[in-house]
């Protein structure tokens, strides 16, 4: 298991890989990991390892992920309307 949050597995990481991803992004978004509760803070490097392993990229080419913070700040608690 390489990403707990979305249980994506190594073998669907390779699979991904081997299907044309060459980017941690690319995994992510044919994958889903990296989009859980840790977004991607703890697997994303092993990802990236795997990209590396399977491929003759740099790892510049291979760790492409940008940090987006919400667009606006989204209420956690619940509020009655009245």
């Amino acid at each position: 298991m390489i990403c707990r949050c979305e249980e994506v597995t190594e073998e669907e990481i390779v699979r991904a890989i081997r299907e044309g991803a060459r980017t941690v992004s690319e995994v992510k978004r044919r994958t889903r990991a990296g989009m859980g509760m840790c977004q991607g803070k703890i697997c994303s490097r092993l990802i990236a390892s795997i990209i590396l392993r399977e491929t003759n990229l740099r790892p510049e080419e291979v760790f492409d992920l940008t940090k987006r913070p919400p667009v606006r700040p989204i209420p956690l608690g619940y509020q009655e309307e009245g």
